[in-house]
């Protein structure tokens, strides 16, 4: 049976707990400066680790951050700033000249010790990135990068957000329309699933989740949108196994066909770091549990 789901409603997790962001766009890129806000006004501890330039394409790419002979994006530091760097007025904002897994890294061994002390890093969250990345988008995405080092080498939850709308936007300009969105509608996936039991996720999984298009025509409230349980990569007939039952069907939909779909219908894909590769059903099971009455079916 089909469920709408009206997204703002959903209940707060019951606490706030500590969360380490970063993305591919740049750590002055509007969207994640919004998530940050959106996050923190839910009640959770989030501290910023992301790369100092756009580094979109990257992939799982690593390597030692270096001074910038250049400046931040967005003139957000000076040329011959150091490897890593912050906000003067909020240190919880911090860069990385490097890859997003390695700032995913960086902020995952230095930063959470720093400002969690000993208490554990809850979850990873990277994006939202401008742009979406479904199927094999994947194995080159940077977004997709940190959020599967943070699952797979640092054995934590985590989910990657993307959005079909946008481009390179400075955090210090007024927010688009779509940016606000698409951080409210993250921190309502985040808050259904930190709502649940731990652990949040299974071991070595992550979700790729992308938005659909904000338009002035449509899409356009938070209220609009429905989230469908997916599959990352077309099933391969008689050779890959079923996936979860749900919506009467052992075959879930790709990501590609969810967001080609008409409405504002978001894609959420159960993946294995390590690989990549779609999750089998249990995993898919774990996930459709745990976000119970948030996900909805195709028409």
């Amino acid at each position: 049976m089909r469920r709408a789901v009206v997204t703002s409603l959903l209940p707060l997790c019951a606490y706030g707990v500590n969360i380490i962001s970063s993305n591919d766009d740049g750590w002055a890129e509007i969207n994640i400066r919004e998530l940050y806000d959106s996050l923190t006004s839910a009640g959770h501890s989030v501290v910023i680790s992301a790369p100092a330039e756009n580094q979109s394409g990257k992939g799982s790419l690593d390597a030692t951050p270096t001074a910038l002979r250049d400046p931040c994006e967005f003139n957000s530091c000076p040329a011959g700033s150091p490897p890593y760097g912050f906000n003067a007025s909020e240190p919880r904002f911090n860069y990385v000249n490097s890859f997003p897994l390695t700032s995913m890294k960086h902020g995952i061994d230095s930063l959470a010790p720093r400002f969690f002390g000993d208490s554990p890093v809850d979850l990873a969250v990277s994006g939202p990135n401008v742009g979406a990345n479904l199927g094999a988008a994947v194995f080159f995405s940077g977004t997709a990068g940190a959020a599967t080092y943070a699952a797979n080498e640092g054995e934590i939850p985590a989910i990657a957000f993307s959005g079909a709308s946008g481009s390179q936007t400075a955090w210090n300009v007024t927010p688009p329309a779509y940016s606000p969105i698409y951080a409210e509608l993250a921190t309502n996936l985040t808050n259904r699933l930190l709502a649940s039991d731990q652990p949040y996720l299974p071991k070595d999984v992550w979700l790729n989740v992308n938005f659909p298009e904000v338009s002035d025509s449509s899409c356009n409230n938070v209220q609009d949108f429905e989230f469908v349980l997916s599959r990352i990569f077309p099933a391969v007939p008689l050779v890959t196994p079923d996936d979860v039952e749900t919506c009467g069907s052992k075959r879930l939909p790709i990501d590609i066909q969810v967001m080609a779909t008409k409405g504002c219908y978001v894609s959420v894909s159960v993946g294995v770091a390590s690989t990549k590769l779609d999750a089998s059903a249990d995993a898919q099971n774990v996930v459709l549990e745990k976000l119970g009455g948030l996900l909805t079916c195709l028409p």
